[in-house]
């Protein structure tokens, strides 16, 4: 699931060659990459036992879904899981199913309206969790391994297992609330695990992109490029079936009512590098799902967040700048309210920043590319430190893919590092953390330097 195998590719091969079978036909698929496709291409159906050697099968049907019917594993709990069987639109490495628009920019406009949907049975052994997996990539991909973040919504979980990194938070969203897990594995893995177990979910998928956006875990520049359904076993498994699976823009002719207008903004705790909105709340006739923040300094407002709260956070402002904030409210069939009417919020002065001191570390490094994490933003002046820029110079051919901890822009070769909304106060004497990742050129050694801190 998180993997970068070649071995996918070769299973890729290994499916055409051993299920070219009747397109209604619904195959028993042992084989550890074997996969097949659904209902005409729209949908793939993957075996996928990526982490062990241990024997898998499973019962693949037309209607969207499949059933694990053999699983021999017995994973360590402590390490991977033994696979991810399951099923998904978009593109897996260069297995590609049609019609899924998919990758799209997060920014795109159509984003909002992209949602899934999917049904799961679960046996009453096993230690597995299930759970989507969707893969976001700073290039519109469609082969090898996505580098900017997988997000992963874990709707049941069995046994003593966890998801990688560690806890960060809890959220409520589409519906439900759910424990918030992020670490980097060389990509941003974001997890929400439902804090009561589900065997069903539909949810529109900027419900979810949208909380990683604002913890700064992803950009609206990525790509979507593939969303994913099933479970990963570390123990047995046999038992587990994704009953139906669905993915698509929502709506059509069935809810063609928007929602309503939310209430003009108004803004709160405004500094040099933030201001935190509020709005009142938009009504539907199904229900609001989410809320898209929209920013301008010129004529052209342009989508900068968004979530279920009624509130928002704007974060990596420039000081003494005039900024201007509409809202519009989505529904589960993806209509758009109307946009609010406008509210201007001028930030504050900056603050000088005299004790703020950075500390980069590199904690780990490959050859085209590397993680530097933590960079610490000390305090050590003797006033508090209202919001921090950091700066450093970005060697020739290195690209950022991904950052988290807090926002940034690349100008002329210079990457600007600014605070997000929870970490930018620092007292006397505090400090806070933020890491990156980043690509070079193959063979390239060379990490940034001569980072500065205001």
């Amino acid at each position: 699931m998180r993997h970068a195998h070649i071995h996918l590719i070769i299973g890729a091969l290994l499916a055409l060659g051993l299920f070219a079978v009747p397109a209604q036909a619904a195959p028993v698929i042992c084989e550890k990459y074997g996969s097949t496709s659904i209902q005409s291409n729209r949908y793939i159906v993957q075996n996928n036992v990526w982490g062990a050697d241990t024997a898998q099968c499973i019962d693949v049907n037309q209607s969207g879904g499949f059933t694990v019917t053999q699983a021999a594993h017995n994973n360590s709990t402590s390490g991977a899981p033994a696979g991810y069987p399951s099923i998904y639109a978009g593109c897996h490495y260069a297995n590609c199913t049609t019609g899924s628009n998919l990758p799209m920019q997060a920014s795109a406009s159509g984003f909002a309206a992209l949602r899934s949907s999917v049904s799961m049975t679960y046996p009453g052994s096993g230690t597995y969790n299930a759970s989507y997996d969707l893969w976001f990539d700073p290039t519109p991909r469609t082969d090898g391994q996505n580098t900017g973040a997988e997000l992963m919504i874990w709707l049941n979980r069995q046994g003593s297992i966890q998801p990688i990194g560690s806890q960060v938070g809890t959220v409520n969203l589409a519906g439900a609330t759910w424990q918030v897990w992020f670490g980097n594995i060389g990509w941003n893995v974001i997890s929400y695990v439902r804090s009561s177990p589900a065997t069903s979910l539909d949810f529109t998928i900027d419900t979810f992109y949208s909380d990683v956006v604002s913890r700064g875990y992803g950009q609206r520049s990525w790509y979507l490029t593939s969303v994913q359904a099933g479970f990963e076993p570390w123990i047995g498994g046999t038992g587990l079936a994704v009953n139906s699976f669905s993915f698509g823009t929502g709506g059509g002719t069935s809810d063609p009512t928007p929602p309503s207008t939310p209430g003009t903004p108004s803004a709160s705790n405004v500094t040099s590098s933030s201001a935190t909105l509020t709005w009142a709340a938009s009504t539907d006739n199904v229900g609001v799902t989410g809320y898209d923040v929209l920013r301008a300094t010129g004529d052209t407002f342009t989508r900068v967040g968004g979530g279920t709260a009624t509130s928002y956070t704007d974060t990596g402002l420039s000081p003494s700048t005039t900024y201007r904030y509409r809202i519009r409210a989505r529904d589960a069939a993806g209509n758009l309210s109307p946009d609010s009417a406008t509210v201007t919020v001028t930030t504050q002065p900056g603050s000088g920043g005299g004790g703020c001191a950075v500390t980069p570390t590199t904690q780990t490094s490959w050859n085209n590319g590397y993680v530097i994490q933590p960079v610490t933003v000390a305090n050590r002046g003797t006033s508090t430190l209202n919001g921090w820029t950091v700066t450093f110079p970005l060697p020739s051919g290195h690209t950022i893919t991904g950052i988290w901890g807090g926002t940034y822009t690349v100008s002329g070769g210079t990457v600007t590092v600014r605070n997000l909304a929870h970490n930018g106060n620092l007292a006397p004497g505090a400090s806070t953390t933020f890491g990156y990742q980043a690509s070079r050129p193959t063979g390239n050694t060379q990490v940034p330097s001569g980072y500065t801190c205001s």
